[in-house]
C-alpha cells in the first residue's frame, strides 16, 4: 500500500505572510495540529500549535496586555515556521512513511510532488484506513486467540478446521512474540463456541479474546 492510497488530498495550507493568530484560528476551527506553509505553489515550511504556543510572549514579561496583543497581532508564520520539513511522496510505501514519522516523532507528513503539496498523511489516516481494517475494529464478529497457532504448520491446521466449520475469517493476525506465535482470528460470527471446541479437540489452547463492537 502506498501513501497515495490513504492520504488526505484536501490539504489546508497558508501563506508565509499569514498572521500567527489567524493560523492558530484555522488550526482550531479545523481541529488540526499543523499547517503546511505554501508560497506560489511551493512548500516553504510548516507551523504547529506548539510553535504558536512557544511564540506567545510569557505572562511574566514586562509588557502589558495591550502590548502583548499588538506583538502577537503583527507576528507572521514566516517568523516562527520550521523551514526544514519532513515529507513523503505519493509513491512512498505506508511502512516507510510510518517509520519516517516515528523516527522524527511527528504526527503528520506533507505529501509532495517536487515542491508542490498534493496531500497530507496523518496518524488518523493510518489508524482509520489501515489499522482499523487490518484488525477489524468496528466490525461485527468474534475474536479468537489460538495459542501457538501462528507457526506455518499449525496455522494451516487451524485454518483447515475453520474452513470445515464453514466460518468466514474477516482478518487474522500473528503478534510478534519471541516466545510463541499466537494466531488471532476475527471471524464473521458472534458465536464461536463450536469452532473453539473443534480447535481445542486438535490439541490447541484457544479462547474468545473479545467481541468486536
Amino acid at each position: 500500500m502506498l501513501v497515495r492510497d490513504i492520504m488526505t488530498r484536501d490539504v489546508i495550507t497558508v501563506k508565509s505572510d499569514t498572521y500567527v493568530l489567524d493560523a492558530e484560528r484555522i488550526m482550531e476551527s479545523h481541529k488540526i495540529g499543523r499547517l503546511p506553509i505554501v508560497d506560489k505553489g511551493k512548500l516553504v515550511g510548516v507551523v504547529t500549535k506548539d510553535d504558536v504556543l512557544k511564540a506567545s510572549p510569557s505572562s511574566t514579561t514586562s509588557f502589558n496586555q495591550r502590548q502583548l496583543f499588538y506583538l502577537m497581532s503583527k507576528l507572521t508564520v514566516k517568523e516562527i515556521m520550521k523551514t526544514t520539513v519532513v515529507t513523503v511522496t505519493p509513491e512512498t510505501t505506508i511502512e516507510k512513511a510510518v517509520a519516517i514519522a516515528q523516527k522524527n516523532r511527528i504526527g503528520s507528513l506533507p505529501v509532495v510532488k517536487g515542491d508542490r503539496v498534493v496531500g497530507i498523511l496523518t496518524t488518523n489516516d493510518i489508524f482509520y484506513k489501515v489499522l482499523n481494517p487490518l484488525l477489524g475494529i468496528g466490525e461485527t464478529g468474534a475474536r479468537i486467540i489460538v495459542y501457538n497457532g501462528g507457526n506455518r504448520k499449525d496455522y494451516d491446521t487451524v485454518m483447515d478446521c475453520v474452513d470445515r466449520e464453514g466460518v468466514a475469517v474477516r482478518t487474522f493476525w500473528i503478534p510478534p512474540h519471541k516466545e510463541q506465535k499466537d494466531l488471532i482470528l476475527h471471524i464473521d460470527t458472534d458465536d464461536a463456541t463450536t469452532l473453539i471446541a473443534r480447535i481445542k479437540a486438535l490439541g490447541y489452547k484457544a479462547d474468545i479474546r473479545e467481541f468486536i463492537a
